[in-house]
């Protein structure tokens, strides 16, 4: 087997906090977050959710960045590594296939809504919103989310441009790439939070997104938090066991995990405070979910000075944001393809995209409503009415749940303390917390979600 990772590394630690944070970001992190923030407390709900970046996210971030690089391989294979460094059962690779097997489900529909999103831009840009109604906007939406032929256009779009990027390497490719779109998203988003808070009401937004209301939390708005914070940072999706294995020795783990909480999160904010007042100043429903990105706030922004601007500048953020996630995440693929067969990465790029485009049609097919995708199935309380809410379900609600799971106890109770210490540093403070962590705090955290999500009919918020 050859081994890419031993030849292949980050430039610097930088560049992994970079790709992290592109694999990252994505809608859950400007959508999504700032809603949740504003429904469970505010300010109130913002505190438990940094005390889970901190006493879950982080950890486990450490955990998987420590298989990965102590394992030099992809996750299947780094797993394997470490289980037998630790006179472990060969079956603990599983810890690593779980995660691909989620991840790769999650690209097959994740990129036909990346298509949504890169339609979105030259509408946009050429006005199609400006002085429209409504009515007509609904219609615009409709017919990107429902027309087949066009659907498949702009998917099949994002995993050409993807593979053409990941196709040149690692340095070359996705280092470099997310290089300069992270700088550009940060920009972007940037320019966006100052005119909103020009336009619109920031008193508003402010209040709805920091404003602590104790009487908001409970045992549920908790386990959001946690669950947010796990899939927001991409935990458990073999994506950070992948690039750990690419991180050269003397790179601080605890540094490089550090680093990506805190550009995600920042991320999540920023783009709450371009989003929110707007939805406030033109009495928009904050709640409307996928309905505020591609109906309310493009009619808002038409009705503004510089809307066809500004509506350009957003639209554009979520297209890189969506964009440099897939980057990041076919990576691993690629990666894969190229360790277990030796393939070319331009060969391994495009049998990657090749595979997620062909099951991405079963999610396009539900989405225009094609009968053999239509399903009648009820799983762990969710009603599933078509192939791909079953995809969606398992891979988010189930798989990576499951396999935070595994990498908690794994690591918590089966890699052996001089191992850890070895990848982590021997700090004396940090190590007997880091361990409790994982041995206790994330495995009651994560069955926690298992149960959010069978007694509830949960949904978990996908980054």
């Amino acid at each position: 087997m050859d081994v890419i990772a031993t030849r292949q590394r980050w430039t610097h630690g930088y560049a992994f906090v970079l790709a992290a944070t592109a694999s990252a970001v994505g809608l859950g992190n400007i959508w999504k977050f700032p809603y949740i923030l504003g429904q469970n407390g505010g300010g109130a709900f913002l505190l438990i959710y940094l005390g889970c970046i901190a006493l879950i996210g982080i950890p486990v971030m450490m955990a998987e960045v420590m298989i990965g690089r102590r394992g030099r391989r992809s996750p299947g294979y780094a797993a394997l590594a470490v289980a037998r460094e630790s006179r472990a059962h060969d079956t603990w690779a599983i810890v690593g296939w779980i995660g691909i097997l989620a991840l790769f489900l999650i690209m097959t529909f994740y990129v036909v809504v990346a298509g949504w999103v890169f339609a979105y831009v030259p509408q946009a840009a050429s006005g199609a919103f400006a002085g429209a109604s409504p009515g007509e906007v609904s219609v615009t939406f409709q017919a990107i989310t429902t027309s087949g032929p066009g659907m498949l256009f702009w998917t099949t779009l994002v995993i050409l441009g993807t593979c053409a990027v990941v196709a040149l390497g690692l340095r070359n490719g996705l280092e470099r790439w997310a290089g300069w779109l992270m700088p550009l998203l940060f920009v972007l988003l940037l320019v966006a939070m100052g005119s909103a808070m020009l336009i619109g009401d920031v008193s508003r937004a402010l209040e709805f997104m920091f404003f602590p209301d104790f009487a908001a939390l409970d045992s549920h708005s908790i386990l959001i938090a946690v669950g947010h914070a796990f899939f927001t940072m991409t935990l458990a999706s073999g994506v950070l066991m992948m690039f750990g294995a690419y991180l050269p020795q003397e790179t601080s783990i605890a540094g490089t995990a550090i680093g990506v909480a805190i550009a995600d999160t920042a991320i999540a904010l920023f783009a709450g405070l371009a989003i929110f007042p707007i939805v406030f100043a033109y009495g928009l429903d904050p709640a409307a979910g996928p309905g505020l990105m591609f109906e309310a706030l493009p009619l808002a922004l038409s009705a503004i000075p510089a809307g066809v601007l500004l509506a350009t500048v957003f639209f554009a953020v979520l297209s890189i944001g969506v964009f440099s996630t897939m980057l990041a995440n076919v990576q691993v693929f690629v990666h894969l393809l190229r360790e277990r067969f030796g393939m070319h990465p331009a060969g391994a790029a495009m049998v990657s995209g090749l595979a997620i485009w062909g099951l991405s049609l079963v999610t396009i097919a539900s989405f225009t409503g094609a009968e053999w995708a239509q399903i009648e199935l009820t799983l762990l309380g969710r009603e599933l009415p078509t192939l791909y809410h079953l995809m969606e379900h398992a891979s988010i609600n189930i798989l990576l749940p499951l396999s935070g799971l595994l990498i908690a106890l794994f690591a918590g109770w089966v890699i052996p303390r001089h191992i850890a210490t070895m990848e982590m540093g021997p700090n004396r403070t940090a190590y007997p917390l880091w361990r409790v962590i994982m041995r206790y705090l994330a495995p009651v955290a994560l069955l926690g979600l298992f149960w959010q999500l069978s007694d509830l009919g949960g949904h978990l918020p996908l980054a």
